[in-house]
């Protein structure tokens, strides 16, 4: 399992899309399709739709491989992954911080590519994006320096350059 996270702004989507199509030929890796309790969006990442009902009671039934909450939204990354990790498979998913703890316990072997870029970068890249307040940015940015601690296999990974350096970060991190 390897978990994508950093905070809005940090070019995580980016990333993942394009690390995506760098390995599209590689059948041991998947990119995991999360289930999100929100309407499908164009602009934003494609991904099933749960109602708060149905996260509820995939959590309690735990058939879920990891869930969280966050920005009053339920995550889920499919029970179905947990299969092709088994094996051998590696996934790939868009994950979030408030889930390394218990990835790590789950899956010894988890990976964390921690996807980030200095404060002014972000703020900067979330105001073009245009889906936000400013008061809504602000709180994102308070969050941004929450640095993951004591989390095994974690790799940083400075976005500030270009997608094809960021890919080969990733790519080297993942020993692909």
């Amino acid at each position: 399992m390897v978990l994508v996270v950093g905070p809005s702004g940090a070019g995580k989507d980016t990333l993942m899309s394009a690390l995506q199509l760098k390995l599209a030929e590689r059948t041991d890796v998947l990119f995991a399709r999360r289930a999100i309790t929100r309407r499908a969006d164009p602009e934003a990442e494609d991904h099933e739709t749960l109602t708060r009902e149905e996260f509820d009671n995939l959590v309690e039934r735990d058939e879920t491989a990891l869930s969280w909450e966050a920005h009053g939204l339920g995550y889920v990354i499919p029970k179905t992954y947990d299969e092709h990790i088994r094996t051998g498979s590696t996934v790939i998913a868009n994950g979030s911080r408030r889930v390394l703890a218990r990835a790590a316990e789950k899956y010894q072997t988890a990976i964390v590519l921690l996807i980030t870029a200095p404060v002014e970068v972000l703020a900067e890249r979330l105001a073009s994006r245009g889906r936000e307040s400013r008061d809504d940015i602000e709180q994102r940015l308070r969050r941004a320096d929450l640095e993951p601690q004591d989390v095994p296999n974690l790799h940083r990974i400075e976005n500030t350059g270009t997608v094809e350096e960021g890919i080969t970060e990733m790519v080297r991190a993942l020993h692909l």
